[in-house]
């Protein structure tokens, strides 16, 4: 069974999101949409558009989003066949969270790695 097949998004939380999300824009170039955040599209190596992208997004320190982790970030990583992964995860022992989500935007769970990191693991919808 293929695992994770490329890196979904990036997210992070900061004490001033808007702030920092200027910074970004101003200083990179990054293109901050309204939501908090941008979705690079993807190419292949010769620069031609190919199907999927990666969401960067910055939220507000408030919550606990990445809960339980301590981390300010977590990266979602997209994955083929999410129910087989984290059944394959659970059985190999790793800590695996019984919440998962299925939504308009795909098939979400989660799973904390030895260091105590929050890592999403995403099945996108058909044809993403």
């Amino acid at each position: 069974m293929k695992r994770v097949t490329g890196i979904g998004g990036i997210f992070f939380n900061a004490k001033d999101p808007v702030a920092l999300r200027a910074w970004y824009q101003q200083h990179l170039g990054i293109d901050v949409q309204a939501w908090g955040g941008t979705a690079f599209s993807w190419a292949d190596a010769a620069g031609q558009p190919t199907v999927g992208t990666t969401v960067w997004s910055i939220g507000a320190a408030a919550g606990e989003p990445f809960a339980p982790s301590q981390a300010s970030f977590m990266i979602n990583y997209r994955v083929d066949d999410l129910a087989a992964l984290l059944q394959a995860l659970r059985a190999e022992g790793c800590q695996v969270l019984d919440k998962t989500d299925d939504s308009e935007y795909g098939k979400f769970g989660w799973v904390i790695d030895p260091e105590g990191n929050k890592v999403e693991l995403w099945q996108p919808p058909p044809g993403h």
